[in-house]
């Protein structure tokens, strides 16, 4: 996709559909608790791939690029007692890891075989009643093993107490997973290292309809941000609530302290507006951990090395076993724009800044959120997305949605 140096629209408004992380939590939830009625649900392929596999009633199912699907069927399937599921997925989701959370729930009894590579999807699940109690899990490989485990924890006959050992990671997807729990029923407390949730048994009294309205997706949010960002001019979103299960939200906090785009809520509409400072004096030197949102680092990295402001993000440890790995991804990308950076396992920082690239092509390496964190740059010169339909995984919409805000520099008229 060739996208032509444009200028930003004044005042859009953009409708985004329900966050992916919410939405997928809530389809597992409601698998297993039937009460549960969602809204606004995300139209993201992976929700939809998880939905789908949901509805599966064959021996195998496969989730393709789903890591969150292939993450909470684990723990889904491993309590289906009497049925037996393969559970895979592509050919890069056979390279993601997920022993931590296999030996998880071995520990509590399930019966689950790697097909392949030891430690790797394709899983061979059997399903059995578990009646739950307590377990260990690291906590600093990815914070879905641990939301696998919670949101089947309250089925557990004893409910479950998991120990996290380590580093905990993306701490508020863990909270959001609680909220949403307690939202609709279920005791739990997170205490130190011990999480604890207790067993639900479904009775007509507690059975009754729960509605669930669905908020619009924070990490989908921040790809205009940046435009906001880069093209200093206004932009209108939808659905989104002035308070947050989502810890992407935080993208407000640091749009404004780092680029001087203002978050206005008008909770009447469900709408923010962002509002760029046009007087606002950019800092020397960004130094951010984004252990909580590492989801949205490369949309900062992006916007930052756009304004050529330096940057150093750090806690980006989990970043290596996504659909790519993006810390690697990232520094190349960068590079054909004009950013100069530096990568460890768990950090990136720039280093210089040269002039980009005359013709850039943007590689994605199957993965959605280099599509649209570099597609912001179309406000500073021409780019070429490759893979542009790598955005469907998230957020289908995105490459209309993104017109909708732009013309191409020669124009003024905002009819286009």
């Amino acid at each position: 996709m060739i996208l032509k140096k444009s200028k930003l629209l004044s005042n859009k408004t953009i409708e985004i559909s329900g966050s992916k992380s919410i939405s997928n939590r809530l389809l597992i939830l409601h698998a297993l608790f039937s009460n549960i009625k969602i809204k606004n649900l995300s139209d993201s392929q992976d929700t939809r791939l998880l939905q789908a596999a949901l509805q599966n009633s064959s021996d195998t199912v496969d989730v393709h690029h789903a890591g969150t699907a292939m993450r909470f069927l684990t723990s889904y399937f491993a309590i289906q007692e009497g049925r037996t599921t393969v559970l895979t997925g592509s050919e890069r989701m056979k390279e993601r890891p997920i022993k931590p959370l296999v030996d998880a729930l071995k520990q509590l009894g399930a019966q689950i075989d790697f097909l392949e590579n030891e430690g790797y999807p394709p899983l061979k699940i059997t399903g059995r009643k578990l009646s739950g109690g307590e377990v260990r899990v690291q906590a600093n490989v990815s914070s879905q093993f641990i939301t696998s485990l919670m949101l089947i924890a309250a089925k557990l006959e004893n409910g479950l107490t998991i120990i996290l050992e380590g580093k905990i990671t993306s701490i508020p997807y863990l909270e959001m997973t609680l909220k949403i729990l307690r939202t609709i029923g279920i005791t739990n407390s997170w205490e130190g290292n011990r999480i604890t949730v207790k067993p639900t048994i479904q009775t007509e009294k507690n059975s009754q309809i729960v509605p669930f309205i669905i908020e619009s997706d924070w990490s989908s949010a921040s790809y205009f941000y940046s435009l906001a960002a880069l093209g200093r001019s206004s932009i209108n979103l939808k659905c989104f609530k002035p308070y947050s299960l989502q810890g992407d939200s935080v993208v407000r906090e640091l749009y404004w302290e780092y680029f001087g785009v203002n978050t206005i809520s008008e909770g009447a509409e469900a709408k923010i507006s962002l509002l760029p400072d046009n007087n606002f004096k950019y800092p020397e030197r960004i130094e951010l951990n984004m252990n909580a949102c590492p989801d949205i680092a490369q949309t900062l990295c992006v916007t930052a090395a756009g304004l050529k402001i330096p940057f150093h993000i750090t806690g980006l440890e989990t970043l290596k076993i996504k659909e790519t790995d993006r810390l690697s991804a990232l520094q190349n990308e960068l590079f054909k724009i004009g950013c100069l950076t530096e990568t460890t396992d768990s950090a990136i920082w720039s280093t210089n800044f040269i002039e980009p690239s005359t013709n850039i092509t943007i590689d994605t390496y199957s993965d959605h959120r280099m599509a649209m964190s570099f597609a912001p740059i179309c406000l500073l010169q021409d780019l070429n997305i490759k893979n542009e339909q790598v955005v469907e995984k998230s957020y289908p919409n995105f490459w209309s949605d993104l017109a909708l805000c732009l013309t191409p520099q020669h124009e003024d008229s905002d009819e286009k």
